[in-house]
């Protein structure tokens, strides 16, 4: 993980450069051909997320709030939009592998023009609560792009019929450390981010209210790769009766037949790994790179369930020392709003609350997660047949 904390002891100014550096700490081992390369519509090159990274401080910070700026080049907003409507036009989602130009070089000579004008600004400009609050926006915006350029870069080698080794920066195989089961007594408990939580939180965190949880345990340990294993191997995939019918559907449509990156050879189950290539299942270590689908139907398997995001945050609260950290854990919450949410105006608004239908709620975070970056208020969320990210199980017990 990334030794950057986003701490109040640090001036923004130092803090932005670590994690601009860290970004492309995580592409210095890329060969060029790998910059480009996007083997699905979820997977977004390496050369992209080094330019989106960079349009945000400029479209954001520096266009509206830096007199005298001068943008980089006319092309790069279309060019690196993500999904903000109303900052205009951009290239479709499923065609950012098919941009061969600008190329790898332009995109790093785009970054430091970017960066010397953020270092000026900030060395310069007073900052005003809005103003700082959009820098640490800025800030934590980088860091979900580098968990999703490590995973998209795992993605793009791991479909490779080559299975190539790449050194990246992160303990990737690191064992779970299981504690003692965390009992949950039934009574009423805040939810959400409040004051005293740290220096930044996400719009969708906001809104702490009350909830009246029902007496329940959560498990101390990750569900394993060997207990994951027992249920591939007890049939678990060809018996509809342990799945949703959405996830059912999922499963025959896609033939899937065990976690991604998975591949049975000669009677033996492997998996592709950034450091080491194609390599044995560990049964010791944590599953990965489950759906929402595969971790509940294994739940339902085990005669046990998800927890939701509610009983996730109460436990880790209540039990700071709950190993969470390895894998992003799947909870049984639809992503919804927090009451009273209310979006940002402007494009910043359409960070997270459009995006609140359909998809599933995780919590914690994974061996790809900057140091610093999360917490246990921290509402990751993905569509329920994800799992390109390090998507893990815990099971609410009873």
């Amino acid at each position: 993980m990334s030794p950057i904390t986003l701490s109040p002891a640090a001036t923004l100014a130092e803090t932005y450069g670590q994690v601009r550096a860290w970004t492309e700490r995580l592409c210095a081992s890329l060969e060029i051909e790998d910059y480009v390369v996007q083997p699905a519509p979820d997977v977004s090159p390496a050369k992209w997320h080094l330019g989106h990274t960079t349009w945000f401080w400029e479209t954001f910070v520096l266009v509206p709030h830096a007199p005298g700026y001068t943008i980089f080049h006319d092309d790069f907003s279309f060019v690196f939009n993500s999904y903000y409507e109303s900052v205009g036009r951009r290239v479709l989602r499923t065609q950012r592998g098919n941009l061969s130009r600008p190329t790898v070089a332009q995109v790093y000579t785009y970054r430091a023009y970017v960066d010397r004008a953020i270092g000026q600004f900030l060395a310069h400009t007073t900052l005003s609560p809005e103003l700082e609050a959009l820098i640490r926006l800025g800030l934590n915006h980088e860091q979900q792009h580098q968990e999703l350029l490590t995973t998209d870069i795992k993605y793009t080698l791991g479909h490779n019929p080559l299975f190539p080794p790449i050194s990246l920066p992160i303990a990737e195989q690191a064992p779970d450390q299981p504690t003692e089961p965390i009992r949950l007594r039934a009574g009423v408990y805040p939810i959400g981010f409040r004051e005293g939580d740290g220096p930044f939180c996400f719009d969708n965190e906001l809104g702490a209210h009350s909830v009246y949880l029902n007496g329940a345990t959560l498990s101390g340990q990750l569900v394993s790769n060997g207990e994951y294993l027992a249920f591939i191997e007890a049939g678990g995939y060809t018996q509809f009766g342990h799945w949703l019918a959405d996830g059912w559907a999922w499963v025959n449509a896609q033939q899937i037949m065990a976690p991604l990156y998975w591949h049975r050879i000669d009677g033996q189950w492997y998996h592709y790994t950034l450091q080491h290539g194609l390599q044995p299942i560990d049964p010791a270590l944590p599953v990965c790179h489950v759906s929402y689908y595969e971790a509940d139907a294994y739940a339902r398997w085990r005669g046990n369930r998800l927890p939701t995001e509610a009983e996730w945050e109460v436990a880790a609260r209540q039990q700071p020392e709950l190993a969470w950290g390895l894998r992003w854990e799947w909870t049984g919450s639809a992503y919804l709003p927090y009451p009273g949410f209310s979006t940002a105006e402007g494009a910043v608004g359409e960070y997270n609350g459009k995006f609140m239908s359909g998809q599933m709620v995780l919590r914690g975070a994974s061996v790809a997660t900057p140091e610093g970056h999360s917490r246990p208020t921290y509402r990751n969320f993905f569509q329920p047949d994800k799992r390109w990210q390090y998507t893990g199980i815990r099971l609410m017990l009873s």
